[in-house]
C-alpha cells in the first residue's frame, strides 16, 4: 500500500491527539523498524532525536517473520512505524493495514517510483523487494525515511534534511566502489549463484547475471529439478562459486557443491552475504554501508576481480 505524504501527516497528527501532547515535546520519537536496514536508515536520519527498535535481527528472514506479542505492544505504542513493503514482510501484512487506523505507518518502499522496479514472474502485479542491493535505489528510500520523520515532527525538519543529505553522501560513495569494483570481474565469471533471487537488482545494475535456488521470497520451494538444472550448468559453465546466506539456510547450496562433486566438477562457497538482514549489531556489517560493502567486496574478490582486501572504507571484519 502507498502512503501519501498527506496521509502521514494525518496520522501523525492523529497519534498525538490520542496521547495528549505532540509526541516530540516528550524526548525522543520512538521508531520501530522492521528490517534492519529500514532501521540503520532511521537512525542515520533521526540521530538523537529518535529511538529506533528493529525488530528482525541478524540472520532473520523477513519473508517468514511473524510478530511476536512484544513486536505488537512495541508497534502499538511507537510514535512511527517505519515497514519495507511489496510484500517483504509477507506474514505481518494484515498487522500493518489494522495498525494504519491507529497510528502513524509508512511502507517506506512503496514510494519508489515504478520504472526503477523490477517485476517478478512470481508474484503477479508485486515487484521485488530487495532494492536495497543498489545503493541508489536505497538513498531513495533514506529518502522516504526522512519523510515520515519530518511528518510526524516538522519541528526537527531541518535536523532530519542534515542528516538524511549527510547518509546519502556516504550512499553515494558505495554506489562510487559497487560499481568500480564489480566492473574488474572477468566477463567468464561475471555470474552469482546463491540461495535465492535476491540479488536481480545488484545484477541488473552490475552486468551480473544472477540466479537463485529459490525465488524472489525464501518461502518458494526448491524442487529436485531445480537444483539438477543449476547443478548441470555448474558443470556446462564452468562455474566455480556459489554463495550463502546469513539470513538462509545453506541447506540447498549444499546440494548444489554436492551434485557438482559426482560430476568431477569441483565448487566451493564464494562467501556468505547478507541478503534480507544485515550483520551483526554495533559491528561495520551491521550498518547499511558495511553490509553492502561487504557483499561487493566478497563477490568481486570471489568472481575474479580487484578489490581492497578490507573493502570500501578499510572497515571490513577481517576474512570477512
Amino acid at each position: 500500500m502507498r502512503f501519501s505524504r498527506r496521509s502521514i501527516l494525518a496520522l501523525g497528527a492523529a497519534s498525538a491527539v490520542s496521547a495528549g501532547t505532540p509526541v516530540w515535546a516528550s524526548g525522543r520519537l520512538s521508531v520501530v523498524a522492521t528490517t534492519g536496514m529500514i532501521a540503520d536508515a532511521a537512525r542515520q536520519v533521526g540521530g538523537d532525536l529518535v529511538e529506533v527498535k528493529g525488530l528482525m535481527g541478524p540472520g532473520v528472514d523477513p519473508h517468514a517473520y511473524r510478530q511476536t506479542r512484544s513486536d505488537i505492544v512495541a508497534m502499538t505504542r511507537a510514535d512511527l512505524v517505519l515497514w519495507h513493503g511489496f510484500y517483504l514482510e509477507a506474514q505481518m501484512e494484515d498487522f500493518f493495514h489494522k495498525l494504519e487506523k491507529r497510528g502513524t505507518v509508512a511502507a517506506v518502499a512503496e514510494g519508489l517510483p515504478r520504472d526503477v522496479l523490477r517485476s517478478h514472474e512470481d508474484y503477479a502485479d508485486k515487484f521485488d523487494p530487495h532494492v536495497w542491493m543498489v545503493p541508489e535505489l536505497w538513498a531513495m528510500v533514506v529518502e522516504q525515511v526522512r519523510d515520515a520523520l519530518i511528518g510526524v515532527d516538522p519541528a526537527n525538519s531541518a535536523t532530519y534534511q542534515a542528516n538524511a543529505a549527510n547518509h546519502i553522501a556516504d550512499i553515494a560513495q558505495l554506489a562510487d566502489y559497487a560499481r568500480s569494483a564489480t566492473a574488474t570481474i572477468p566477463d567468464a565469471q561475471r555470474v552469482l549463484l546463491t540461495a535465492h533471487d535476491a540479488f536481480g537488482y545488484f545484477g541488473a545494475a552490475y552486468g551480473i547475471e544472477v540466479m537463485g535456488v529459490q525465488g524472489i521470497s525464501t518461502e518458494s520451494e526448491a524442487g529436485l529439478n531445480r537444483i539438477g538444472e543449476l547443478v548441470d550448468l555448474l558443470v556446462a559453465r564452468n562455474i566455480g562459486a556459489v554463495f550463502v546466506e546469513s539470513s538462509v539456510s545453506d541447506r540447498n547450496m549444499r546440494a548444489l557443491i554436492e551434485g557438482a562433486a559426482a560430476k568431477g566438477h569441483e565448487v566451493m562457497v564464494g562467501g556468505e552475504l547478507f541478503s534480507d538482514a544485515m550483520g551483526e549489531p554495533g559491528t561495520y556489517e551491521g550498518t547499511y554501508i558495511g553490509m553492502i560493502d561487504h557483499n561487493v567486496t566478497t563477490i568481486v574478490a570471489a568472481l575474479g576481480g580487484d578489490v581492497p582486501a578490507r573493502g570500501l572504507n578499510n572497515k571490513l571484519s577481517a576474512g570477512s
